[in-house]
């Protein structure tokens, strides 16, 4: 559901990660791990998303290697100003807080905190333009960017309740730009969304999922106009998941199998239903819907691919295919992509192994989607990765930022200590001036970076690729923000 930055829709827990399509759980005071004998996220996904995009926009790998070609460091951002007057009133500005999330769009970019503050940067001028808090004891969770109505959803928790109960507001990005964050309203207040109740943002069928744990009670509403649509009440569903075009329901599993339905997502009718047997006494590692395709995996046991229209089943050895922490499915190209102990693969619904990547090894272990982007086409995979041991300019904590070819696995581009220092600014006069006090109106703005490029790969904690400026942005643990551009 949204890749990494795109289209679909993304589950995540309420401590957050970056971008598109997402489920975001309301959670108890201390952190929930997993479900009902490991149906509900129990291989500890942070994130699935499932990308949709259109074939004929895919580029080619020379166009991608120039689209990267000489990429620099060009501009920091700091969501930190103990000086700015939003300090005296939003309590946690007073200390430093790792960037968790980073949305962007057009000329706006969103950094949002561990903290829960989320700032609004400009990219014309390079300014902040306000924080999207509105409240100074309100700690934002989430981000969603709505392109069927070009606002952005914030997903906010508070203490009043440990917590417990997400809050969903919406504003138009235009108030945003002028500086009107206090111009939200207010989402699904009719929803008790208390822990283990969600909401799931879905771009790819301009759906929003609802749970309700109070009544158990799912709701699908649309995400062009927040209407509702319909609801669906059975105690007995323990899990829905989003395809194009259908919703998977897994219900409470029998001895020997678990009970399924597959349904319209425009209106809730029931397209099939039918049990898929299980072996007794396994647990279940994941149950994914994609598109006709069903993929179930049990604890030590095969993965099976069932073709739920024909019943066709497919096995791939479980020493072939081992549980990842992590899906994106990229619906287009009839692909997905598994994340497992930092490596990155590309499978088939025959079950084969279509690219293993050359140069990609992923900078966490535990596959921290914040640092990860797949393009709109499908084509690209933009993620912070491990240094190569002999770049001496990458010590400690410092990573690279690889763009790597999904079909082939090729690297196509790195930014690395290296190789991306700060392009020099430079201004008209030929060399007859004396930098600041050159007067020529062509002389550009020397951008205010206090951190090294080896800094700024050291700790990344949220990555974001803006197709439409070609521009990586990246957040780390200091709660800077730095821009990468060509």
């Amino acid at each position: 559901m949204e890749g990494v930055g795109v289209g679909g829709g993304r589950r995540i827990t309420v401590s957050p990660r970056p971008c598109s399509g997402r489920r975001i759980l309301a959670k108890k005071r201390h952190c929930h791990s997993g479900g009902v004998d490991g149906f509900v996220n129990s291989v500890k996904k942070l994130q699935r998303r499932e990308i949709s995009s259109k074939r004929d926009r895919g580029f080619s790998m020379s166009d991608a290697q120039e689209r990267f070609r000489n990429i620099r460091l060009q501009e920091e951002y700091d969501t930190h100003d103990p000086k700015d007057p939003s300090a005296a009133v939003l309590p946690f500005l007073g200390k430093r807080s790792k960037i968790v999330e980073i949305v962007a769009t057009r000329d706006i970019v969103f950094a949002l905190a561990e903290s829960g503050v989320c700032a609004a940067f400009c990219r014309e001028t390079n300014q902040i333009i306000c924080f999207l808090n509105v409240s100074p004891v309100e700690v934002i969770r989430s981000l969603f960017y709505n392109k069927n109505n070009d606002s952005l959803i914030t997903v906010s928790v508070y203490a009043s309740d440990h917590y417990s109960s997400l809050t969903c507001r919406s504003i138009g990005i235009e108030y945003i730009r002028r500086g009107q964050p206090d111009a939200a309203f207010p989402l699904f207040e009719s929803e008790s969304l208390k822990w283990p109740g969600f909401v799931e943002f879905d771009n790819v069928n301009a759906k929003v999922l609802t749970y309700s744990a109070q009544d158990s009670i799912y709701k699908v509403f649309d995400l062009k106009n927040y209407t509702m649509l319909y609801s669906i009440s059975d105690k007995n569903v323990q899990e829905i998941k989003i395809s194009p075009g259908i919703m998977l329901l897994i219900f409470s599993k029998a001895s020997s199998h678990v009970p399924l339905k597959i349904l319209s997502i425009e209106d809730g009718t029931v397209l099939k239903s039918f049990n898929h047997l299980l072996y007794r006494n396994k647990k279940v590692d994941f149950i994914e819907q994609f598109n006709e395709k069903l993929l179930v995996k049990q604890e030590n046991e095969n993965l099976q691919i069932l073709d739920v229209r024909t019943f066709e089943l497919t096995e791939v050895s479980r020493s072939e295919f081992m549980t990842p922490s992590a899906f994106i499915f990229l619906y287009e190209n009839q692909l997905f992509l598994t994340f497992r102990n930092r490596t990155v693969a590309v499978w088939n619904f025959r079950g084969e192994l279509v690219t293993s990547f050359e140069d990609h090894l992923l900078w966490n272990p535990d596959c921290n989607t914040n640092n990860i982007y797949i393009t709109n086409d499908q084509d690209l995979i933009i993620s912070y990765c491990k240094a190569d041991s002999d770049d001496s300019f990458s010590e400690g904590n410092v990573g690279s930022i690889n763009i790597s070819n999904i079909l082939t696995g090729k690297c196509l581009a790195k930014i690395t200590a290296s190789n991306s220092f700060p392009l020099e600014k430079e201004c008209s006069c030929a060399g007859n001036c004396w930098g600041s006090g050159c007067n020529s109106r062509n002389r550009k703005r020397v951008p205010k970076i206090r951190s090294t490029v080896a800094e700024a790969l050291e700790d990344i904690t949220a990555l974001y690729y803006d197709e439409e400026r070609n521009e990586i942005y990246t957040g780390n643990g200091r709660g800077l923000v730095h821009v990468w551009s060509n």
